[in-house]
């Protein structure tokens, strides 16, 4: 009977023995996951939630692991069951492997991460939201700004992702203006209008000059609209008027089609549109001409007054503009006056309040900046040229119409505003310019234009605040397309004193595109050619420095935009360039 208690004594301290192997190795195995884990997180958390995820602790009566408590059935011990570390129970018995963390995982590798993040979904949320918080509490909003302020744009339009705080703090006024201010920007090309399998699919495609990476923009509000034009200032961009189809909506089908008056205003830096108040004539393709102003220019009062005036040409036996209706000065100085004694009886019947409101909104209007922009020529509804013209405010956000051109001025084909001037170039090669303030329109006698093929139309540019001018002409001979003379383009300098035109450079390409489309930022002319041969249809881009001494073209981009695009694409697009 002894030597049967004392062999089962062995037997004990054997298996004992054996325990104290699997203890190091349990305590390895639990501090390796203690680290993975974060045990002491996970504790808080369990006690929370009251769900235990702890590996079962080894006791000495047997509780916790299974291998455990069928070793306890051995020792004679039937009572005993399975207790887990949250249990109540399981917690007053010391453990067998010494401290309480030397435990055993019951679940396989990785199993209690995915377990505990499966219930707790809500408190992981929190969570990354706390640290997202506890991120952005780290740095004042100052410091942020300007460390978002000196992103490129598409690095910037990945950070407003973020969070809405990034988002708010990267789209009010104040971040744009110091953006704007800085030198953190680079010049980029937008091409409106294009054609694709035959409709107007309304893409954009946007250049970042300084990386040379085109992007492209959906925009489905120009979806179908064709033969509009575009004009950038600041941070936007401008449509003015254009065509669509009636019959065939989408395509580019002038056999039924509506003209446009409407104005859109793009943004890019917002991915925004927004609506301007529509000219009071529809037109496609129309010139236009856009520029900054100071705030106490006056437009509506100087151009309701000669709206009607025309500069005729001076011939014998006519007579003038004031005398073929001696009463036009007297009936405009009556209602002149007629307009200042309402203005003064409409001041007195205001009342304080409103008076306040008012002169609280003209403050407002007064910190604004200002801009105007000039419509003129295009077609009209009925397809015919208009001789036309009018100017918008973007203060009061109208539309005015203005003096016409000079008679005998032809269509204009071109326009830019160089220091309060319109100038427009016409198809017989004539130069007018438009003096905004003033409001009348004045003959630029400029010497012999240029000589230059009649079927391109020179392209006006305002670069370096210098006038260039784009034409293509003969190299040798004079001649017609279809000859063998060697055809270019040329860029032509207007001198402001003399008004003479002089060479300054040759582009490299031949010019294979009748429509090419010329823009200018600062010191720098971009140029984007399409044009369709041996089935395919391709585009180049160049730029040029007019900063330099000798001006030469580089290409920035080749045959990355046109080889989806249809033909009709090299005479309906449109070009902008905005500094973001």
């Amino acid at each position: 009977m002894t030597s049967q208690r004392f062999s089962e004594d062995e037997h004990i301290h054997r298996d004992l023995e054996s325990l104290s192997v699997s203890k190091r190795l349990v305590r390895s195995v639990s501090q390796k996951l203690k680290r993975k884990n974060n045990r002491n997180e996970g504790d808080e958390e369990d006690e929370r939630w009251g769900v235990s995820l702890r590996c079962l602790t080894l006791y000495s009566r047997g509780a916790g692991c299974k291998v455990v408590a069928d070793t306890g059935e051995e020792y004679g011990d039937p009572g005993s069951r399975r207790r887990s570390s949250a249990s109540e129970d399981g917690k007053g018995y010391p453990p067998i492997c010494g401290n309480e963390e030397a435990t055993v995982d019951c679940f396989s590798y990785g199993m209690k991460e995915k377990f505990w993040r499966r219930n707790n979904r809500r408190l992981l949320t929190f969570d990354e939201a706390q640290q997202n918080n506890s991120m952005n509490s780290c740095l004042p909003d100052d410091i942020l700004e300007m460390c978002l302020v000196r992103l490129p744009l598409t690095s910037l339009a990945n950070a407003r992702l973020v969070c809405k705080k990034w988002r708010n703090l990267t789209t009010t006024s104040r971040f744009m203006q110091i953006r704007r201010e800085g030198l953190f920007q680079s010049p980029w090309l937008f091409l409106f209008g294009v054609v694709k399998d035959g409709c107007c699919s309304g893409e954009i495609h946007a250049l970042d000059v300084s990386l040379a990476q085109w992007h492209k923009i959906e925009s489905q509000i120009l979806r179908g609209r064709f033969l509009f034009s575009v004009a950038s200032i600041w941070d936007d961009v401008f449509i003015v008027g254009g065509c669509s189809s009636l019959t065939n909506f989408g395509r580019v089908d002038k056999s039924s089609f509506k003209t446009h008056k409407g104005v859109l205003v793009f943004s890019p830096l917002t991915k925004s549109w927004r609506k301007a108040a529509s000219m009071k004539y529809a037109r496609s393709s129309p010139i236009l001409g856009i520029s900054e102003v100071s705030k106490d220019c006056f437009i509506s009062r100087n151009q309701a007054n000669l709206s009607d005036r025309r500069f005729y040409k001076s011939r014998i036996g006519g007579v003038s503009d004031v005398y073929e209706d001696p009463h036009r000065l007297s009936v405009r100085r009556q209602s002149t006056q007629s307009l200042d004694e309402s203005d003064i009886s409409s001041f007195s019947s205001i009342k304080p309040s409103k008076f306040v409101a008012q002169k609280t909104e003209n403050s407002r209007i007064k910190n604004r900046r200002k801009f105007v922009m000039i419509a003129v020529g295009g077609l009209g509804s009925w397809d015919e040229p208009l001789d036309s013209g009018e100017i918008y405010d973007s203060v009061s956000n109208k539309w005015t119409e203005i003096q016409r051109p000079p008679l005998e001025f032809g269509v204009a084909c071109s326009g830019v505003i160089f220091n309060g001037i319109f100038y427009v170039y016409s198809e017989s090669d004539k130069v007018a310019g438009y003096d905004i303030e003033r409001g009348y329109w004045v003959r630029i006698q400029t010497t012999p234009c240029p000589p230059r093929v009649h079927e391109y139309y020179p392209k006006l540019v305002l670069c370096n605040d210098q006038l260039f001018m784009l034409s293509v002409s003969w190299c040798e001979g004079d001649g017609q397309i279809g000859r063998r003379n060697k055809a270019v383009r040329k860029a032509w300098a207007l001198h402001p004193l003399y008004l003479t035109w002089t060479e300054v450079s040759i582009h490299p390409d031949a010019p294979m595109d009748w429509n090419a489309a010329f823009v200018s930022d600062k010191n720098l002319i971009f140029g984007v050619e399409m044009f369709k041969i041996f089935g395919q249809v391709l585009d180049f881009v160049t730029m040029c420095d007019v900063s330099d001494a000798g001006i030469n073209w580089n290409h920035i981009s080749r045959n990355h935009v046109a080889q989806d695009l249809d033909a009709s694409s090299c005479m309906t697009k449109s070009l902008a360039v905005l500094h973001l």
